[in-house]
């Protein structure tokens, strides 16, 4: 089974990109996020052309996630349980083939110290409470999408220079650290052991030209499914194409 995640920066301006890259690539699972659409609007008709279905969870401008698969997606869940009616959609879980997917846009947070970074260090404490009141450590799970928070040093091009910031920040990394030992196995890690891997590049200053980037994309297994990890890798190729996202698709393949 082929699990996919992608930032794709609006569904609507990379819809083209992503559809052909979903076709060249044929995950059996493809997590979406920032599609900046409500569900209404978001374009499921081209994924069924090419023999997906897709759940949605979308607002305007900003935001929004999605899951499109092969299979069919069950026991769909639409946010963390505790969210206000007016929350921001960033989770979407689903329960295809026995395998509990949950697909987060973690908040950015914009600054260290700001309210956006408070904001978002209580999302991932709500997000490890998710975990521990609404999921199983033993069962078959993925956790995946934009974490915003490159868990380590090997993670980023250039330590000093992001050291305390935001992404970066010793609180930020803390709670990820957190959430991973509630029993997560970090799958790309599984299979590369090395610095110079990174799946966002900043649109300036020729980022990703230079590989200035940070690995702020993740898919997490537990260690049930983790064990049947045979690969994992970060297709760049996205990134080359006319105005492309920032970020690029992290793949993760499974044994049957």
């Amino acid at each position: 089974m082929k699990i996919a995640t992608w930032n794709v920066n609006s569904i609507t301006a990379r819809l083209p990109q992503v559809l052909e890259w979903t076709r060249n690539n044929h995950p059996d699972v493809l997590c979406i996020q920032e599609t900046k659409c409500i569900d209404q609007k978001f374009p499921a008709s081209g994924f069924q052309e090419i023999g997906y279905q897709v759940a949605v969870f979308g607002q305007p401008t900003y935001n929004g996630v999605a899951i499109a698969s092969l299979s069919s997606i069950n026991d769909v869940q639409r946010g963390l349980p505790d969210d206000e009616a007016d929350a921001q959609r960033r989770l979407i879980a689903g329960t295809i083939n026995n395998i509990r997917i949950i697909n987060v846009y973690v908040p950015n947070g914009a600054e260290v110290g700001s309210d956006k970074y408070e904001f978002k260090l209580k999302w991932l404490a709500r997000l490890h409470k998710y975990l521990d009141n609404h999921c199983d450590v033993k069962q078959s799970l993925v956790l995946c999408g934009d974490f915003n928070i490159a868990p380590e040093d090997r993670d980023v091009h250039d330590p000093a220079l992001w050291e305390g910031k935001i992404l970066c920040s010793d609180a930020e990394r803390a709670a990820l650290e957190n959430i991973l030992q509630w029993g997560l196995v970090d799958v790309f890690r599984k299979h590369h052991k090395g610095g110079g891997h990174y799946s966002w590049w900043d649109y300036r200053a020729g980022a990703f030209r230079q590989n200035n980037g940070l690995r702020i994309d993740h898919l997490w297994a537990t260690e049930t499914l983790a064990k049947k990890s045979v690969n994992a890798w970060i297709d760049k190729i996205t990134r080359t194409l006319e105005k492309p996202s920032d970020h690029v698709p992290v793949v993760a393949e499974f044994a049957d």
